[in-house]
């Protein structure tokens, strides 16, 4: 499977924010956090203290207003479905693109195979530390959306 989804990114983001891989829905609408249930965007609206966007465009708008940058630490790789625990043969994404035009002053992963993932591939390449945020999934039902919410704030406190 390859990743057909362009990261969001300007010279003005400051934040960056990995994935693991786009979901079967992101893949099929061609934009990040695509599955109606997954809190990614409820989240992002509260701490960026934005309304809840709908479209694509006011995703991408939201996330460049507020100088943060979103992509996935895999390029391509084997997945079942949407199953991060299924994920082998990663080929990771070069980074360099979006380092080399915006001045990202921090990392943070969603979830903890991106965090995996980032650690093991892309940090050897960079040296640049990620911190791992909760993942803002359905499957993470340990996480309420105000749990969600108190552990992602961190982004707005760099």
């Amino acid at each position: 499977m390859i990743h057909n989804i362009d990261p969001v990114f300007d010279e003005r983001s400051e934040i960056l924010i990995l994935g693991s891989f786009p979901s079967v829905k992101s893949r099929e609408q061609q934009f990040f956090y695509g599955h109606k249930q997954n809190r990614f965007w409820r989240v992002m609206a509260q701490v960026l203290d934005c309304e809840i966007p709908e479209t694509i465009e006011q995703k991408r708008l939201m996330l460049l207003e507020n100088h943060v940058a979103l992509w996935d630490v895999i390029a391509s790789c084997e997945i079942e479905g949407s199953a991060d625990a299924s994920i082998r043969n990663v080929r990771p994404n070069d980074l360099s693109c979006i380092l080399s035009k915006a001045p990202i002053r921090s990392v943070y992963t969603n979830g903890s195979k991106a965090y995996e993932l980032y650690r093991r591939y892309i940090f050897p390449v960079n040296g640049i530390m990620a911190r791992p945020l909760p993942s803002t999934s359905p499957a993470n039902a340990g996480y309420s959306l105000e749990k969600l919410v108190e552990a992602w704030s961190v982004i707005r406190c760099q």
